[in-house]
Parts: structure tokens; C-alpha cells; sequence
């Protein structure tokens, strides 16, 4: 475990596989921390330089007084990624994760050669619905969500298996003022614009019974941006990677030898 101070606030990070491996960062969503990932890492690649991070707020990291801006977390990731000196890496961001890499490829593209964007939207929700929400984590706290909250993230079959109780915990176990702060800079975003100027090669990823970025706003975004793939996994929410996690790190394998990444 080690903590980066990013100036107002310290991240705790991550770095797995060799110093001179390929770089692969990866961005989780909102109200979970960097384990959103660990049942894909021992399905990928050997070799791979491995990079997470838990966004302010969230995990280990400190909880600055919010309300967040989406510039301050794009600016944590970029001093993050400067202090370890990567450039040119694939980065996988899930849910806000994926609205980080957007800014972060339109604001400094010398660090990210390629990305995916995994349930995720150039603007996710409106300024009603967010208000909404951190009204109810600032009056009933993060527990007054979560069930709701497991509703969007996982299809019915994953709801009935014990392993949901893994993650409602880590959910209702982040910080009230981080989620309520994160919410607020998802408000506040709509990258429509500049994500429609980028020029690199991006995956977008679904889950075909995602309640919280369906396949069809996932695919909206991705097709902004010329060339780009997309592919829909089946009986998945809005964290394939925990539903499905062998398809997800197939799909993200094949795109890491697409872009002579591997």
C-alpha cells in the first residue's frame, strides 16, 4: 500500500507486474475501490505493468471536504501518473473511471495511447437526479442507497448469489462526503464535445442489463470517437467485471494485442 500526495488530498495506489511492463491503468466507479479489479488481473496477460488507484473519497484514500470537481479527479490521476513516470499506457475506466479517462485523454493524450471505456457515458444521468442522490447519502448516508444501488449494478442472477453481500459492503463502506462528492462531479460533466475530438483506439464495453449506463448511452459515446469498438457482455450489470470476469479480461486481452500493447 503506498499513498501519493496529490496536494489537497493523498491517494492510495497501486503497482503490480515489472517496472518495464506495458502500463495498464485502471479506473473504478463510483462507490467501490481499487478490488473492483481483482477478479480480472489473474486472467490478463503476464508482463503487464498494473496501476490502480483509489480515487479521492474512496478506499484509502483521503476525503477532502467536498463538493469534487471531475477536473480535481482527472488532475489526482495525472499527478499520480506523472510521479510514476507513464506514458503511453491502455487505460480501462469503469463508470466515472471511464469519464476520468475521457478528460485525461482530451487534457494530456502524451499518457494514454489507448483506452476502454466500460459502463460508462460522455454524461451520465442529469443535475435533478444527482441532487437527489447526495441529498439522500448527506441525509440517510450511503446505506439509504445501497440497496438500489446493488439493483443497478448486478443482473437478478448475481443478486441471488451470496457474493452480493461482498460488494454492498464495500459500497456502504466508502466514505459519505467521497460518494456524495463524486456524485457531484458527475453532475457536473457532459463531455459529448470534447470526447467527439479524440483520435485513439477505444473499446467500449456494456452490460446488457446495466441499470446505470445502458448498452445503448455506452455505444453513443464510443461512436463519438472514429474507429472505435464495441462489444455487449450478456447477464452483466454495470460491473461486468464481476459478473463476467472471464469474458471481460478476454475482450480486454484481445484488445491489448490489437493495439501492440502485449
Amino acid at each position: 500500500m503506498k499513498l501519493f500526495d496529490a496536494g489537497d488530498v493523498r491517494i492510495h495506489y497501486r503497482v503490480d507486474g515489472p517496472a518495464d511492463g506495458a502500463p495498464v491503468v485502471f479506473a473504478n466507479s463510483l462507490g467501490t475501490d481499487m478490488r473492483l479489479w481483482d477478479p480480472i488481473l489473474p486472467l490478463l496477460p503476464e508482463g503487464l505493468r498494473v496501476i490502480r488507484w483509489d480515487k479521492r473519497g474512496h478506499g484509502l484514500s483521503t476525503v477532502p471536504d467536498g463538493p469534487y470537481s471531475m477536473g480535481a479527479l482527472i488532475s489526482d490521476c495525472e499527478k499520480l501518473l506523472d510521479h510514476l513516470d507513464v506514458k503511453e499506457c491502455v487505460f480501462v475506466g469503469l463508470s466515472i473511471g471511464g469519464m476520468i479517462a475521457q478528460g485525461l485523454a482530451v487534457k494530456r493524450l502524451d499518457l494514454i495511447r489507448a483506452m476502454v471505456l466500460s459502463n460508462t457515458a460522455a454524461k451520465i444521468g442529469n443535475p435533478a437526479l444527482w441532487d437527489e442522490r447526495i441529498a439522500a447519502v448527506k441525509s440517510g448516508g450511503i446505506e439509504s442507497l445501497a440497496d438500489a444501488v446493488m439493483e443497478r449494478w448486478f443482473s437478478d442472477a448475481f443478486r441471488k448469489t451470496p457474493e452480493l453481500e461482498l460488494w454492498r459492503n464495500m459500497l456502504v463502506q466508502q466514505a459519505d462526503d467521497g460518494y456524495a462528492g463524486c456524485s457531484a462531479a458527475i453532475s457536473g460533466t457532459d463531455f459529448y464535445t470534447p470526447t467527439s475530438g479524440l483520435r485513439l483506439p477505444t473499446l467500449g464495453i456494456a452490460g446488457s442489463e446495466d441499470g446505470s449506463t445502458p448498452p445503448d448511452l455506452v455505444r453513443e459515446t464510443v461512436d463519438l470517437i472514429p474507429g472505435s469498438q464495441f462489444h455487449l457482455i450478456r447477464r452483466a450489470g454495470h460491473l461486468p467485471c464481476v459478473e463476467q470476469p472471464e469474458e471481460f479480461a478476454s475482450v480486454l486481452t484481445a484488445f491489448l494485442k490489437g493495439v501492440g500493447h502485449v
